[in-house]
C-alpha cells in the first residue's frame, strides 16, 4: 500500500492516528507555549523546563516505536524514528517532551502508583496532538 492521506497506513507499515474528537484546554493552553518554536528554541525550552541538559536524536526505529526518551541524571535524551513523515516526527518529539517534563520520576515509579499507565501516554498524546493540530489540519506530512 502507498502513503495516503493522513489517517491511511503506509507501505512501510506506519499506522497514522486521526486527532482525538475533543482537545481538552489543559493541553491547547500549554502546546501553545511550544507549537511555534523552531528546533534551538525547542531544545532550549525543554532544557530549561527538565533542568536537564537534553540531546534530541533522529534515528531509523521498529516502525513500532515513534520515540522514546531516557533521562538519567542532568542528563536526557529524546529518540525520534527518523523514517516517520516530518509531521509525526513532531508529533513524536512533543510526545516525549510532554513525559521529560511531566512524568520525571519515570516509568519505574509510576508503575508502582494506583494511576495506569496508560493515562500517562494518553497525556502526552493529547499535548502531543495540541501540538500539532494545525499542522495536521493543513495536509502537513
Amino acid at each position: 500500500m502507498t502513503e495516503t492521506a493522513l489517517g491511511g497506513r503506509t507501505e512501510d507499515g506506519f499506522l497514522w492516528p486521526e486527532p482525538p474528537e475533543f482537545i481538552p484546554e489543559w493541553a491547547s493552553l500549554e502546546a501553545r507555549q511550544w507549537k511555534d518554536l523552531d528546533d534551538f528554541d525547542l531544545l532550549a525550552k525543554v532544557e530549561a523546563a527538565c533542568g536537564r541538559s537534553v540531546e534530541i536524536v533522529r534515528a531509523p526505529l521498529p516502525v513500532s516505536l515513534w520515540g522514546l526518551h531516557v533521562a538519567r541524571g542532568r542528563r536526557a535524551r529524546i529518540y525520534v524514528n527518523g523514517l516517520l513523515p516530518e509531521i509525526w516526527r513532531r508529533f513524536a518529539l512533543f510526545h516525549e517532551i510532554y513525559h521529560l517534563t511531566h512524568h520525571a520520576r519515570g516509568e519505574d515509579f509510576w508503575s508502582h502508583t494506583a494511576t495506569p499507565m496508560t493515562s500517562f501516554e494518553y497525556q502526552a498524546d493529547l499535548f502531543a496532538w495540541a501540538a500539532i493540530i494545525d499542522e495536521w489540519g493543513e495536509g502537513a506530512g
